[in-house]
């Protein structure tokens, strides 16, 4: 028997019993529409921290005081001595591969624009913090360095506060008050969304000097930058420049070659690797769910099978009688059990991306179906077929005919 004939026997034994055929299918059904949604659901949270990591930058380095101890007692993170502006230059001048490096401090402020107000994040920084963020301007410009050490008060707003404070009209140019401090709006950041649960857009960068004096109250040292952001150049090993970075900063801040380090450096590239190692574990066990609900689905369809081979005994008998060899039976109820398992794991897989656009539409979750994985669930389905419907098809193809024709 050719292929077609195998494939026009199997339909028409599945057409006489329909609702049967269906139910031996359930199994498959859930098994494949439960890894579409699940894999849909973790591929579009994977793809969504990869993009916020990206956009605070896998190349970049965070440079933050450490803890202290002091009369044996360990103090809490921060409680170090401050980073300065000589730790800034000791890193731009004698760290190869540094790109660009600026400090950076942080507070809440209130903003006020002619009858409008916001609370937001004010960042102090160097004028390098454009570069270090790869942050591109929609509107005015950034300040430079000259500008940035001589005080000036210039602020370049982000995206949120623009649309808060000033709706769609254009900031640049207008003066806001920054905790009842004027400053003039020079620019307006490109929109870059959320990272880690907090709005990047929300925020306002002024000049690192007229922050310190005139915005953050009380600093520990004069030339305090809270922290170092460091951009690494592509081409440099990430890994080779920190472990660089680190050896110039304690020589600067005179750490002893036993102590602990008096700073964190943290590396987004690690981060995105341990979020990438958390991902694959979760695939692993995505993996192994699938695996047993596809195997308890085969089980389903070895049991039907074997129950129609049983019920078919009298046509199997007919069918060797007038020439049907052994293999054109196994055929036959090989290529059965291998259209139920397709024929599941395609519902499986309707009901799959069909749940998760409802999902991703009611509860605004990213969700992303990748191709490949809609590949391995039909791949899957048919091995189910094949390897759950041997056992039923090789006993019915080595039926004795004249004992078939007997059975009753």
């Amino acid at each position: 028997m050719s292929l077609l004939e195998f494939l026009r026997t199997a339909m028409i034994a599945l057409r006489r019993n329909v609702l049967r055929s269906v139910l031996t299918t359930l199994g498959i059904i859930i098994g494949v529409g439960s890894v579409i949604v699940m894999s849909a659901i973790g591929g579009g949270a994977s793809r969504q921290i990869e993009q916020q990591i990206a956009s605070l930058g896998t190349n970049q380095l965070t440079i933050f005081p450490g803890s202290m101890n002091v009369g044996g007692r360990q103090g809490g993170f921060g409680s170090a001595p401050p980073l300065t502006e000589k730790d800034l230059r000791a890193i731009r001048e004698r760290v190869d591969g540094v790109v660009a490096v600026s400090g950076q401090m942080n507070n809440s402020a209130t903003i006020v624009a002619g009858s409008a107000n916001w609370v937001t994040q004010v960042q102090g920084a160097s004028a390098e913090i454009q570069d270090v963020r790869d942050w591109p301007l929609s509107a005015g410009r950034f300040y430079d360095a000259i500008e940035a050490s001589s005080r000036r008060k210039i602020a370049v707003i982000g995206a949120t506060v623009a649309r808060e404070l000033f709706g769609g009209s254009d900031p640049v140019g207008t003066t806001i008050r920054v905790n009842n401090v004027p400053f003039e709006i020079i620019g307006v950041l490109k929109a870059k969304g959320q990272a880690g649960g907090r709005d990047q857009d929300d925020v306002i960068f002024v000049p690192l000097q007229t922050a310190r004096s005139r915005l953050m109250g009380r600093v520990r040292v004069p030339d305090e930058v809270g922290q170092i952001l460091v951009k690494v150049d592509e081409e440099h090993e990430l890994a080779e420049v920190q472990a660089d970075l680190e050896r110039v900063l304690r020589e600067r801040r005179r750490v002893a070659a036993n102590a602990q380090d008096n700073f964190a450096v943290r590396n987004f590239a690690d981060i995105l690797a341990t979020r990438s190692a958390t991902q694959r574990t979760l695939s692993l066990l995505l993996a192994s769910a699938a695996a047993i609900s596809l195997i308890v689905g085969g089980i389903g369809i070895m049991n039907i099978m074997l129950v129609s081979v049983t019920e078919r005994t009298r046509e199997i008998g007919l069918r060797m009688a007038i020439g049907a060899k052994g293999g054109d039976i196994l055929g036959q109820f090989l290529t059965e059990a291998v259209l139920l398992c397709l024929a599941g794991g395609f519902i499986g897989l309707t009901l799959g991306v069909g749940i998760s656009v409802v999902v991703s539409s009611i509860f605004q979750w990213p969700v992303f179906i990748s191709p490949g994985i809609i590949l391995v669930a039909i791949f899957a389905s048919a091995a189910v077929g094949v390897i759950f419907g041997y056992v039923p098809a090789r006993r019915a193809s080595q039926l004795n005919p004249i004992e078939a024709l007997r059975y009753e």
